[in-house]
């Protein structure tokens, strides 16, 4: 599975606003809805399936990085988006540090290798310094994709 499976283009934000968890789950989730592929009426469920997730335990892995993510009964297909915050989000992470790559992931609830393919994926690209640092630098949706396509391109 490469991040171009599930990673909507339309959707990526590389300046994402929010200051808070909810407010930055709330952008991102807006952000896949605003690209057609959420429907308006899934917009709030699919943003407290989300939150519901992060009270089990934050998503905010380390070092400037979460990845938020849930299984939703309405959707068909895996889809996620990349955000980017200049200012870093207070997203309780398990370091204690603000968030400023955030990788969001929703799938369907009937597909659960899907989304555990996409969770490794994600990770295994987040343990890569240079991947991280090269999002870090990107100012604009294209930096974004290219950095995503690079990664896809030298995956096994």
């Amino acid at each position: 599975m490469k991040l171009a499976d599930f990673v909507i283009r339309d959707s990526i934000i590389v300046d994402l606003q929010a200051t808070g968890k909810e407010e930055a789950i709330r952008e991102m989730v807006g952000s896949l809805h605003k690209a057609g592929h959420l429907a308006a009426g899934d917009v709030e469920s699919v943003i407290r399936a989300i939150l519901g997730r992060e009270e089990l335990g934050s998503t905010g892995i380390g070092m400037g990085v979460a990845v938020p993510h849930t299984r939703h009964p309405t959707l068909t297909r895996l889809i996620g988006t990349v955000a980017l915050s200049r200012r870093g989000v207070n997203f309780a992470a398990l370091d204690g540090e603000p968030v400023n790559i955030f990788f969001l992931l929703v799938s369907p609830q009937n597909q659960p290798g899907d989304h555990l393919r996409a969770l490794e994926n994600i990770s295994r690209h987040l343990k890569d310094e240079r991947f991280v640092s090269f999002l870090r630098q990107a100012r604009t949706r294209q930096d974004v994709i290219d950095v995503l396509e690079e990664a896809d391109q030298n995956s096994p």
